[in-house]
């Protein structure tokens, strides 16, 4: 599972909730024909369907009551359009995507919309709307309506579902450090189930849902929004989409920001094990911060062996929650899952200590919430439809493939190497060996004609390394580099230095000195 998903903690929360209110907002009519997948490479121009709007401010506003940011006058509209299922047919059966623009009261010389994408694949980008006209700087709100789409495939817009309910559950729950042929063949197994469940399900209709036919549908927006060019915030795997559509339309960029990038240049088998490098760095630092709590560490001095122990336990005795109504119990694959879902923002620390402490004592209900954020598990015990998104637009977006021999040596390496997450990663390679649809590959992007692009990275990311800002800045022909020395996934709008260059960026086009780096 490759979750590339950057939105910022303060708006993350907003992410399961959302779809279920959302979903009274308009109503989506259903397309007759079956779609069929686009192996076009170069955009086409189909007509633009107009964006239907209307007031969800009732829905919307109970949600966020409460939370920081919630104070601001921000007025909520849900819209609807629809856009062409293949571009090779611009004129033939369509899809609707849903949008959702915040407006605070009050703005003075306004600039347009900023378009948003929290990243994923099969992150909401309505939901990133609502959450980040909490979070972002009132400098910014009052010059842009903030406007998120959810995908093709996501959320409310045509959401791409074929993994069952127990299979998403037996996923996370699975031997995360899969080392022996009986754990290899059982994950290996998932895999293959997950992608004939799929294929069965869409037919050739899966590969519709990829990354190059969003960055054509952002075109479709664009236009309807009546902007004249594009002002676009994108976190982690919303870079890749940011930075597709800079590709196809580079003179339709006014300012783009790309935060958290994640690498265009890495092959499948070196960006796995990057990221396995870099969330073992990851929990290091979460531990190192852990012994420097004046009040102590609740993991002890040794926070990884605290760890190991506690997955040994598990591996034997899975950890019960004291949650009213839950009968699941905690494996390690729910205890990992957990604890990478932590490494993500630094905010998440104390759960994360407090949780496997908890757990540690028979008690697995923090840990259960970290594991359950992060998968799109809801309240009810059902799922959004993150997941499914996230498998099959990361499987049509390459033809990459990794024998299932060279996984398993893979795992024998890496297991060794990165020990909490080298053989999960190293066994992940298979997801996309064993998919069943057709391939849109990313192109190759250096985006030439386009106005300044901002890359932004952390020097402490544990799932989209700092390598891969460097190596977008650097394949842009008007990339312009920033890095945060700061710890966890994104850094705007997290810190004075970043905010301050982004804020100027986005509003007055003035980008910052190549190569600026932010401290901590």
């Amino acid at each position: 599972m490759r979750l590339h998903r950057g939105l910022p903690a303060a708006a993350s929360g907003l992410l399961l909730a959302l779809p279920l209110v959302l979903s009274g907002c308009t109503s989506f009519g259903e397309t007759t024909e079956e779609p069929a997948a686009s192996t076009s490479t170069a955009p086409a121009e189909p007509e633009v369907a107009p964006i239907e709007w209307t007031d969800c401010d009732a829905q919307i506003q109970p949600l966020v009551e409460g939370q920081p940011g919630s104070e601001r006058d921000i007025a909520f509209e849900c819209g609807r359009t629809d856009v062409p299922i293949s571009y090779d047919e611009p004129g033939g059966a369509t899809l609707p995507l849903f949008l959702v623009r915040a407006s605070l009261a009050g703005q003075t010389e306004p600039l347009g919309s900023l378009m948003v994408n929290p990243g994923g694949p099969g992150g909401s980008g309505a939901d990133a709307a609502i959450g980040l006209a909490l979070t972002l700087p009132e400098d910014v709100l009052r010059r842009f309506d903030v406007v998120g789409f959810d995908p093709r495939g996501v959320g409310l817009s045509t959401p791409v579902e074929c993994i069952p309910k127990e299979l998403k559950d037996r996923a996370i729950a699975a031997e995360p450090r899969p080392t022996t042929e009986e754990q290899l063949d059982d994950v290996f197994a998932i895999s293959s189930e997950i992608a004939e469940g799929c294929a069965e399900e869409y037919g050739e209709a899966l590969g519709t849902f990829n990354t190059v036919d969003t960055a054509r549908d952002m075109e479709q927006l664009r236009q309807a929004l009546g902007e004249e060019q594009l002002t676009y915030l994108g976190y982690s795997y919303g870079t890749t989409l940011g930075s597709t559509y800079a590709e196809l339309y580079p003179d339709r960029v006014r300012a783009m920001v790309l935060d958290a990038a994640v690498d265009p240049d890495v092959d499948a088998v070196a960006d796995a094990e990057a990221r396995a490098a870099a969330f073992e760095a990851g929990f290091d630092a979460f531990a190192e911060n852990c012994r420097g709590l004046i009040a102590g560490c609740p993991l002890g001095d040794d926070p990884r062996r605290f760890l190991e122990e506690l997955l040994a336990q598990a591996q034997t005795t899975p950890v019960p929650s004291s949650e009213e109504g839950e009968t699941r119990q905690a494996t390690p694959g729910v205890i990992l899952t957990a604890v990478a879902a932590a490494l993500y923002d630094t905010a998440s620390w104390p759960q994360l200590a407090q949780g496997l402490a908890a757990a540690r004592n028979g008690d697995a209900r923090l840990l259960f919430s970290l594991a359950d954020d992060y998968s799109g598990r809801l309240e009810d015990g059902t799922y959004s439809n993150l997941l499914d998104a996230n498998v099959a637009i990361n499987c049509a977006d390459t033809e990459e493939t990794v024998p299932e021999e060279r996984v398993r040596e893979l795992v024998g390496e890496w297991s060794a190497r990165y020990p909490l997450f080298g053989a999960g990663a190293a066994a992940g390679l298979f997801t996309c060996s064993v998919w069943d649809a057709e391939r849109t590959p990313v192109p190759e992007r250096d985006a030439e004609g386009s106005a300044p692009i901002l890359v932004i990275g952390n020097a402490g990311d544990p799932v989209t390394p700092l390598p891969g800002a460097v190596d977008l800045a650097e394949d842009l022909d008007s990339g312009v580099l920033l890095t945060w020395q700061g710890q966890g996934h994104t850094a705007y709008p997290k810190t004075e230095c970043v905010t301050a260059a982004v804020n100027a960026y986005l509003i007055d086009l003035v980008a910052p000195v190549d190569g600026l780096t932010c401290p901590a």
